[in-house]
């Protein structure tokens, strides 16, 4: 998580604000496994003066025991539960798996620690696409959440590997969006049937065949990327659902790698960004991923 901070003071109490839910304990640890930084530099200082302007991030632990490989826990306070999705692992339950998703796992982890801790939906990532997902910890919290999703207060960004060459270095695709029987999204001209969805991509690197895009969501809809990009002759590749018949990184080519919001209890803006997956690296250009 990132933050800029508005008020200044030492950095235990500007953590105190941030982490509400955290004893003073907890965040002394924190700062100990050096997951605390001040302007990118680590500080394990609790009375180190923090000023008005000071950028504070908090990096994640290391994943709790009992979460799979992948599901990562980026950051967590009394409100909110930020993690890192792998692919292949679904965000909820289907009628043909109930166990084995990111919601079932990270349920069964707060329950060990508060067997009353709820947990709430906020957004979700397609099953073979991987990345920041964040969930609620209370139903006001999810109310909040999603009052910004649906006002679009929310910025949601995505490196996506598209087959062939996108010449133009960056556009937006908007259309309304439907689905039919076979849960497929495809864009219609009919107001009444389809929802508007807006995407704007820009290219970050063009390799012999296929093409790196930044995506960022101004709506939200199911499969929004992958039904626009494949109505550009551009799929992802490692789609088989939207015409992608290039599968070089063994996976859906699809990692939402940005999500930032208001926190919806403290009222501050927080981000939260990841690493690309390792089979992402040939593919995107340096100055990307820092």
């Amino acid at each position: 998580m990132k933050t800029v901070v508005s008020t200044p003071g030492s950095l235990l109490d500007t953590l105190l604000l941030l982490v509400p839910g955290a004893s003073k304990r907890t965040l002394r640890q924190m700062l100990a496994q050096d997951r605390i930084r001040i302007n990118g530099a680590v500080c394990r200082k609790a009375t180190h003066p923090v000023q008005a302007g000071d950028a504070i991030e908090i990096r994640p632990r290391k994943n709790p025991p009992r979460l799979p490989t992948g599901l990562d826990i980026l950051f967590e306070d009394e409100a909110i539960l930020i993690v890192q999705k792998p692919s292949g692992l679904l965000t909820v339950s289907t009628p043909d798996e109930r166990e084995r998703t990111a919601y079932a796992y990270l349920r069964r982890y707060l329950k060990e620690h508060n067997p009353r801790q709820g947990l709430y939906i906020v957004h979700r990532l397609d099953k073979f696409a991987s990345g920041v997902l964040a969930f609620a910890k209370t139903e006001e919290v999810q109310f909040r959440l999603k009052e910004l999703f649906s006002t679009h207060d929310i910025r949601r960004m995505y490196w996506a590997i598209v087959e062939g060459r996108v010449e133009k270095e960056h556009g937006t695709i908007r259309s309304r969006l439907a689905e039919n029987k076979s849960f497929h999204v495809y864009s219609v001209q009919d107001r009444k049937q389809g929802k508007l969805a807006v995407t704007h991509y820009r290219v970050l690197r063009r390799l012999p065949n296929v093409t790196a895009l930044e995506v960022t969501l101004e709506t939200g809809r199911k499969n929004q990327i992958r039904a626009h990009l494949s109505e550009i002759g551009h799929p992802v590749v490692g789609d088989r659902s939207y015409g992608g018949g290039m599968d070089p990184l063994g996976r859906l080519g699809l990692h939402a790698f940005h999500l930032g919001f208001t926190h919806p209890i403290l009222g501050t803006p927080v981000e939260f960004t990841t690493e690309p997956p390792p089979e992402f690296l040939p593919y995107l250009p340096k100055t990307a991923t820092k």
